[in-house]
């Protein structure tokens, strides 16, 4: 939501108003490293595991994951949490497995 110190969007209403502040302001640009925010949130997760709270990352990028592996690692150790993870794609770039995890089910 842009406060680094309370980072929490309240609903949906929050997130949207969220992004929309966010477009007049960020400039993307890489390097692109996921690892370290999906651990933030992954901290935060399991600090409330009774249940009152849910976690939702929601990453828009631009282009290719630098530090595939360690954001691969990253989802894997956050998937028993409280949270999920939307990586969303936009732009020119290619979004193939090599911008964005993909996984089966």
């Amino acid at each position: 939501n842009g406060d680094a110190a309370n980072p929490a969007c309240s609903g949906i209403e929050g997130v949207l108003e969220a992004y929309h502040r966010s477009l007049r302001h960020v400039q993307l640009y890489g390097p692109t490293n996921f690892a370290p925010v999906v651990n933030h949130v992954a901290r935060s997760a399991a600090a409330v595991l009774d249940g009152s709270q849910y976690f939702v990352l929601l990453i828009i990028t631009d282009g290719v994951i630098s530090d595939m592996a360690q954001t691969k690692e990253a989802i894997v150790n956050a998937a028993k949490l409280p949270m999920s993870i939307i990586i969303v794609g936009v732009g020119q770039a290619e979004f193939d497995g090599k911008a964005v995890p993909k996984w089966g089910g």
